[in-house]
């Protein structure tokens, strides 16, 4: 009978653990979270071949580019995975942030939006791109080595950066999960980013 009572405890408790998405590994990740006012590591991917995204990022007809290449002010990058349910049921509001940024010229000058997907080939990034109809880039990070460097952070998350002058690298904004409605997060992100 002990054993019975035993294992129906340790089920409850697994099946917990794994419905709120939460393990050790994960706990263990949120601790290595970038914080506010450290430099972003260096982060190499690979150039988009499509002409309209080169445009947008600024970038020249090249292999890789890293994101201080990037031609923005600010630059705000989204850790997502094709497989995360919280990244698929947010695409629409993210989709609506980006839109937001673009329909003012004087901020989409100033703030660019990318996304990398932990985990994820680049077949994996164009299925979930088509599938929610995504218009800004999105990049592989199959191997998650990218992941890895920013501490294994769970999705989806984002990062905030300056992404010139002598605070260029620096990491001004960093939060886990989605955000409930584009121009709350656009109004955060302008007050948040001091970029000089």
């Amino acid at each position: 009978m002990n054993k019975i009572k035993l294992a129906g405890i340790i089920f409850i408790f697994a099946f917990l653990a794994a419905s709120s998405g939460c393990s050790i590994l994960q706990l263990a990740a949120d601790k290595n979270i970038l914080a506010v006012g450290s430099q972003l590591p260096s982060i190499k991917l690979a150039t988009p071949q499509d002409q309209s995204l080169r445009n947008y990022l600024g970038l020249e007809d090249k292999e890789s580019f890293s994101l201080n290449e990037i031609k923005c002010k600010i630059l705000i990058i989204e850790i997502f995975s094709m497989y995360c349910p919280h990244c698929q049921n947010k695409a629409p509001v993210i989709n609506e942030f980006y839109e937001l940024l673009e329909s003012d010229e004087r901020v989409a000058k100033q703030i660019k939006f990318i996304g990398i997907g932990a985990g994820n080939s680049a077949f994996e990034v164009e299925v979930f791109k088509k599938k929610y109809q995504i218009p800004f880039p999105l990049f592989a990070d199959s191997d998650l080595a990218i992941h890895k460097e920013l501490g294994g952070v769970r999705t989806p998350y984002f990062i905030g950066i300056c992404n010139q002058g002598e605070r260029k690298n620096r990491i001004f904004f960093s939060q886990l999960a989605g955000f409930s409605g584009a121009q709350k997060f656009l109004d955060n992100i302008l007050e948040l980013a001091d970029c000089r």
